[in-house]
């Protein structure tokens, strides 16, 4: 098997995903303009994707209130602390700055609706097909 998606039920699926593009520079591989209005957003790589959508029959997570150790969006950061100051700018909030032994640099933000977002700055980064 192989990964298709990892989904996440938001309440402004129009301005996350606006988010996500902008900044992020995922790019909309699919959507649907009619509720629950899906849009599956892939990486640079298209490979790699997250489906955004609103669907009120299922509860809204509290995601500012999840600790971000139970999930988080993770995504490549060259440099990651510019990609930290330019995301504050638009609206992320940071959670924690991890550097890791092997010198790597993990940070966690928040995006602006509160999912925890990690940007990755690997010594060793995971290979890319």
């Amino acid at each position: 098997m192989k990964f298709e998606h990892f989904a996440l039920n938001v309440p402004d699926v129009h301005a996350h995903v606006q988010w996500y593009v902008q900044h992020l520079g995922f790019s909309i591989a699919r959507k649907r303009d009619d509720a629950p209005f899906m849009h599956f957003l892939a990486d640079d790589t298209g490979r790699t994707i997250v489906e955004l959508y609103s669907n009120p029959k299922a509860p809204y997570p509290d995601y500012a209130g999840a600790h971000p150790l139970l999930f988080h969006l993770a995504v490549v950061a060259v440099d990651a602390r510019a990609e930290r100051a330019r995301l504050e700018r638009a609206g992320a909030t940071l959670f924690l700055e991890d550097s890791l032994p092997d010198g790597s640099l993990l940070i966690m933000l928040r995006d602006p609706w509160g999912v925890p977002l990690q940007l990755c700055q690997r010594t060793q980064p995971f290979p890319l097909p």
